[in-house]
């Protein structure tokens, strides 16, 4: 089995939001072989605690326009690792030194990687 399209694509508007309010390497697992819980985990980094506020906030919003909630939310009191968990997609955001203490990408590493798509910064709007 693998992730359907629906987690995918809640994926990549998650990573998107998450670059836009600038976090740091994102990246995407298909856990569906291995979990019956979720489809997939989305993985991105933030260098504080605001900043890791700001990307859940962000990622929250993008998610709340297209109709999806997140079903549970932890860790939103300390903003070092806050999980968004929207049933087929669990988000972690993390500060970046809890990234590279528990190093989920390597726990993770035999499922596939997926493909996010471009999530270079949105142009900024010229002026006329």
């Amino acid at each position: 089995m693998t992730a359907t399209e629906n987690a995918l694509e809640i994926a990549r508007i998650a990573a998107r939001a998450a670059v836009d309010k600038k976090a740091l390497d994102p990246v995407a697992f298909d856990v569906s072989e291995r979990l019956a819980i979720t489809d997939i985990f989305l993985i991105v980094a933030a260098t504080n605690e605001r900043q890791v506020g700001a990307v859940v906030d962000g990622i929250e919003e993008a998610l709340l326009k297209t109709g999806v909630k997140p079903t549970r939310r932890e860790g939103d009191r300390e903003k070092r690792w806050v999980l968004l968990d929207y049933l087929d997609v669990v988000v972690h955001v993390q500060h970046t030194e809890e990234r590279a203490l528990y190093a989920l990408e390597r726990l993770w590493k035999d499922c596939p990687r997926l493909d996010l798509g471009n999530l270079d910064a949105a142009p900024e709007p010229t002026k006329e």
